[in-house]
């Protein structure tokens, strides 16, 4: 079999294992390393046992993120720890290299053996497809934790960006009454274009008495103490905010309000779909490099 381009898939979620299949069934010679406990997803790959080959690959897909902890490539479906410094020397310039989520010190990793990382996180065809299962899985958890439906449920949405908007869509097609929150007016123009209530964040305090659901969006401490005193007791609070969330934890605790933190929902609720994600994304990537 001739094959298209290989690949190589280190480390990641059951994303990055679904990832390796999708581009297996395209054509391409795909290898794993570091995804042992997701071998089962990805039957048409070969699981590498060691990056001697890495060299040969024409596209070399990190995780996201691509660091975890310790300077080790996030790898949750492998029992050992990969140095992502034990990687990189394997590595060379003329390689297409994609990463989720480069962080300053990861950057400089790459950058100090003249290495280019395309961080395909921060594309926005990506952010904007990974918006769609975030809004289903705050949709499932909604489900999930309330006594009650989602139609009729008065809900608020702090903030309006990709993940905001479609949220909002999502729980008012299910026939819930939707307020959205922004702090600019032009925010606020683009939830009341698309039929929502709006209120500045500055009211939520005054305002925040009302809701059976609050989702937050926002990756900053938007509910606050006095904002939390506000929110009824039986409220569910669903924050899909990256680091740090947009939810003073401990004031929760203290108040009694009930809190979920729902973090990288694409890889929890929907794996294939956001692998199909990565996989155009990176497509994207190739393309725009002429590989």
């Amino acid at each position: 079999m001739k094959y298209k381009r290989t690949f190589w898939v280190l480390g990641g979620d059951m994303r990055q294992a679904h990832l390796a299949q999708l581009l297996a069934a395209d054509g391409h010679r795909v290898f794993t390393y570091a995804l042992e406990h997701g071998a089962h997803a990805a039957p048409d790959t070969m699981a590498a046992r060691s990056l001697h080959a890495l060299p040969e690959a024409c596209c070399v897909i990190l995780p996201l993120p691509v660091c975890g902890e310790g300077g080790a490539l996030s790898a949750p479906l492998s029992d050992e720890a990969h140095p992502l410094c034990d990687i990189l020397v394997h590595l060379s310039p003329e390689q297409v290299i994609c990463g989720g989520r480069l962080d300053a010190g990861t950057q400089d990793l790459f950058a100090r053996r003249r290495l280019t990382v395309h961080d395909y996180f921060a594309r926005e065809e990506l952010v904007v497809a990974n918006a769609i299962p975030t809004a289903e899985g705050a949709v499932q958890i909604a489900m999930e934790e309330l006594p009650v439906t989602i139609h009729g449920l008065q809900v608020l949405v702090i903030g309006c960006g990709r993940v905001g908007k479609l949220t909002a869509h999502r729980f008012s097609a299910l026939g819930a009454h939707v307020s959205v929150a922004a702090r600019r007016y032009e925010q606020l123009a683009w939830a009341s274009a698309l039929g929502f209530s709006t209120l500045l964040t500055q009211q939520l305090k005054d305002d925040s008495g009302r809701y059976g659901l609050i989702v937050n969006t926002v990756p900053a401490t938007i509910l606050d103490r006095d904002a939390l005193a506000g929110i009824r007791e039986d409220s569910l609070i669903i924050d899909l905010a990256s680091k740090p969330g947009g939810v003073d934890m401990d004031a929760a605790a203290q108040l009694g309000r009930r809190v979920i933190w729902a973090l990288s929902l694409p890889g929890k609720v929907a794996p294939v779909t956001a692998g199909s994600y990565i996989r155009d994304t990176v497509y994207n990537i190739l393309r725009e490099s002429g590989k």
